[in-house]
């Protein structure tokens, strides 16, 4: 299997980044508050919304994490890139596909809504704000703390479960599960964010001081991931440096199909121990060896 080119790593941040808005925002939008003609509420409701997020995340990484890295936020790019998993020279171009795909999914969310009769996308595209913007009214400064707060733990969760040290296989599972979470806590506050990508791709479709606070929703995302890839080496150390790999999988540079892989160290640390047969028992030990079968 030969490494990613850059055309497809970008490839699979834009459609990540599309499917992540167009799953979280878009369940906002059409699924929140739904009922039946007898008045029956069917919606999903802000638990189903964070499930949403983070069902989408979950999908994403698992689909095209080994391409890209799977990050869909322009935070986790940001924080990816200080702590050394990926190459800063690809921020840039991440970014920006970032945020084409969130724009498009944002597009997408408002062509649909047009569909029914007497939507009005004025507050009702599942735009991040604060103050009267606000779902719960929170101030300026209480936004803030969250989503720098917020962001903060996603990238440690991020860093931590893509570490060489971790279990392999569980990152998706870690990351989408920790997203649920955080949309949890914070949809009432500020309608969660820690993604700048997703704030801008429904906010100009939403209007209504949408853009004019679209600010808070990359400063304070992009703090809290610098600080957290800053810490992370220096909290809890670190195997080795991959500025110039995003992807962890040998397999894509070597070519290798996974059964010839050399040794991995321990996952509680150690030098990397290679797998030994046991020696033969000796002469005369219990229980006794059987002779070889001779061939037929």
């Amino acid at each position: 299997m030969t490494a990613p080119t850059m055309f497809h790593r970008l490839a699979a941040e834009m459609i990540g980044t599309f499917w992540l808005v167009l799953g979280g925002c878009g369940s906002a939008v059409f699924a929140t508050a739904v009922f039946l003609p007898e008045g029956i509420s069917v919606g999903i409701g802000l638990l189903g919304v964070a499930i949403a997020f983070g069902l989408t995340v979950l999908t994403g990484v698992y689909a095209f994490g080994t391409i890209s890295g799977g990050h869909f936020n322009p935070a986790v790019t940001l924080g990816a890139a200080i702590a050394k998993r990926v190459e800063w020279k690809a921020l840039p171009a991440y970014w920006t596909v970032q945020v084409i795909g969130g724009l498009l999914a944002g597009l997408v969310i408002y062509l649909i809504a047009k569909g029914k009769q007497g939507f009005s996308a004025t507050g009702s595209m599942a735009a991040n704000g604060f103050g009267a913007h606000s779902p719960g009214g929170y101030s300026l400064s209480a936004v803030i703390i969250t989503e720098v707060v917020l962001t903060f733990v996603f990238l440690l969760v991020i860093l931590g479960s893509t570490d060489d040290r971790a279990p392999k296989g569980f990152a998706g599972l870690a990351i989408g599960l920790t997203l649920t979470v955080i949309h949890l806590i914070s949809l009432p506050i500020s309608n969660t964010s820690v993604n700048p990508a997703r704030s801008t791709g429904v906010a100009f479709f939403n209007g209504n001081g949408a853009p004019a606070q679209l600010w808070v929703f990359w400063l304070a995302p992009l703090i809290g991931a610098a600080i957290a890839g800053i810490a992370y080496p220096h909290l809890f150390g670190k195997r080795e440096q991959l500025a110039g790999r995003p992807v962890r999988d040998d397999r894509l540079e070597t070519g290798d199909s996974g059964q010839h892989r050399p040794a991995e160290p321990w996952s509680r640390g150690g030098d990397p121990q290679p797998r030994r047969r046991p020696p033969p028992p000796a002469p005369g030990s219990w229980p006794p060896q059987l002779p070889p079968r001779p061939p037929p």
